[in-house]
C-alpha cells in the first residue's frame, strides 16, 4: 500500500514536471494577450496517461507550484499575479479540465477515441474558463475576448488534442504493460 502511494505521488510530480517543461513552448500572438503554449497539450497528455486521480493531482501541483512563484507557467513566469492576471483563467481552468477529462475516460475507457473526445472537451473547458476570465480581468467585450482568447486557438487545439490522445494512450498502455500504472490510475 505504501509503495502504491509513493508511486502515485512520484507519478503526479513527474506529470507536473512534464506540464512545466511543455509550458515553455510558447508562441506570443501579436493580436492576442494569450500566447499559444504547450500547456494544454501537456494537460491532455498527462491526464490521458495518468488518469483522473493522479493526472488531476499533477495539474493541481503544477498550479500550486506556479502560484507560489516558481517560473513554471509559460514564458518562465510564475506567481499569484499570473494566476489572477488576464490569462489566469486558463491556468485555473486546467484543474476542472483535468477532472472532467479524467472522469470521462474513467467512465468510458482509455481508448484513443474516448481520449480524443476527452481532450476536445478539455480544450473547450480550458478555453471557456480562460475567455470568461480574460473578458473580466482585461475588461474586454465578449467579442474581443472570444477573438483573442478562443478563435486563434481552435485549429491548433484540435491538433494538440489529437496528438495528446494518441501519444497519451500509447504511453499509458506501455506503463500498464510494465505494471507501473496498474494500481494508481
Amino acid at each position: 500500500m505504501q509503495q502504491t502511494k509513493t508511486l502515485h505521488y512520484v507519478l503526479a510530480a513527474l506529470g507536473a514536471a512534464i506540464i512545466a517543461v511543455l509550458a515553455q513552448l510558447s508562441i506570443p500572438l501579436p493580436f492576442s494577450p494569450v500566447p499559444i503554449t504547450g500547456q494544454t497539450f501537456a494537460i491532455g497528455l498527462v491526464v490521458t496517461i495518468l488518469g483522473l486521480r493522479t493526472g488531476s493531482l499533477s495539474v493541481l501541483l503544477y498550479i500550486l507550484i506556479g502560484a507560489a512563484g516558481a517560473p513554471v507557467f509559460s514564458q518562465m513566469t510564475g506567481g499569484l499575479g499570473i494566476v489572477v492576471g488576464p490569462t489566469g483563467g486558463y491556468i485555473v481552468g486546467f484543474l476542472p479540465t483535468a477532472i472532467i477529462m479524467g472522469y470521462y475516460m474513467n467512465k468510458l475507457g482509455y481508448t484513443y477515441w474516448h481520449s480524443l473526445i476527452a481532450n476536445l472537451i478539455g480544450m473547450v473547458v480550458t478555453l471557456a474558463f480562460g475567455t470568461v476570465w480574460l473578458k473580466i480581468a482585461a475588461d474586454l467585450t465578449w467579442y474581443k475576448a472570444f477573438m483573442g482568447g478562443v478563435y486563434p486557438f481552435i485549429p491548433l487545439g484540435i491538433v494538440k488534442a489529437a496528438l495528446a490522445a494518441w501519444l497519451g494512450i500509447v504511453v499509458r498502455n506501455r506503463l500498464k504493460s510494465a505494471r507501473l500504472l496498474s494500481e494508481v490510475a
